[in-house]
């Protein structure tokens, strides 16, 4: 089983490449194995967001500045 590091990373360069539904699963497995990091929370956020699901992103990114309030790359 990956580590959470490896589906973010894996995510990433989904959602770079445009494969917003994929990058989505993949942030959504590292959520499964880390609810509190407000990155992963943030780039579950971007992918919704690319995908124009903008209710769901922008509740990932409120959840993304209640962990990080100093988290100047959410939304």
């Amino acid at each position: 089983m990956p580590d959470v590091s490896e589906l973010v990373k894996k995510g990433k360069a989904l959602l770079v490449e445009g494969n917003f539904e994929d990058a989505l699963a993949y942030f959504e497995q590292a959520l499964l194995l880390n609810q509190n990091d407000s990155d992963i929370w943030n780039q579950k956020g971007a992918a919704l967001r690319s995908l124009g699901r903008y209710d769901e992103a922008l509740e990932c990114f409120n959840k993304s500045l209640e962990m990080d309030p100093t988290d100047r790359h959410s939304s």
